[in-house]
């Protein structure tokens, strides 16, 4: 199967079979998936949580309780479920520890190219803390970035997934002590294997035609 081929199948699974579960192999390569994802300037202001444990799940499913516990299936019948993190700040400690991250991968050829990555990276980091003011919303862009990336990655394992948005964060971050930890969840994925009884498997999928999103120069 080709990437489009598994654009065009992956869809957002409403429910999981919880007897299948994803191989150690492909579980490997979920990991990978999460740190491998492109972000601005490399900042990677992200943490996740990778459940496999019927009891990590059930701590991961008590932020879809109340309003949101249409979602709790989905969580509690998946192979693996990722939370998403973003940083609650970027700061100087963290810029730190990804320039000598990218020094020890050998991304440097001098340490004036070390130097001119540092300060390039700063720039824009600076640009969102102190003037534009929106270091927040920047970060979980960076992360949004990564889901979609994800998204992608596991269908091409013939892997199926729904993000979901629908939990109460402050539950979730109370769980795993995140807010302590500098970091605050934004999406829930969980990953495994389609039940015969999802309704959404069967639909077909629907997107706008190419006349209403797309113009060529």
């Amino acid at each position: 199967m080709d990437i489009i081929q598994s654009a065009a199948s992956r869809y957002s699974t409403k429910a999981f079979d919880p007897s299948k579960k994803i191989s150690e192999e492909n579980v490997q390569k979920v990991k990978d998936l999460l740190r491998l994802s492109p972000s601005s300037t490399n900042s990677q202001p992200w943490h996740f949580i990778v459940a496999s444990s019927d009891e990590a799940k059930a701590r991961i499913a008590k932020a879809t309780s109340g309003f949101y516990v249409f979602n709790e299936r989905k969580v509690l019948d998946a192979s693996h479920v990722v939370v998403f993190c973003a940083k609650t700040a970027i700061d100087e400690t963290h810029l730190s520890k990804l320039l000598s991250q990218e020094n020890s991968d050998g991304r440097f050829a001098s340490h004036q190219a070390m130097e001119g990555q540092h300060k390039g990276r700063s720039y824009f980091v600076n640009m969102h803390r102190f003037d534009l003011k929106d270091a927040q919303h920047w970060m979980e862009k960076q992360v949004y970035l990564n889901v979609g990336n994800f998204l992608l990655g596991v269908s091409t394992l013939g892997i199926d997934a729904v993000p979901i948005e629908g939990f109460d964060a402050r539950i979730l971050d109370e769980e795993f002590g995140l807010r302590e930890k500098g970091f605050t969840s934004l999406v829930i994925v969980p990953v495994g294997y389609r039940s015969a009884e999802d309704f959404n498997a069967g639909l077909p999928k629907s997107r706008l035609e190419f006349s209403e999103i797309l113009t060529e120069c």
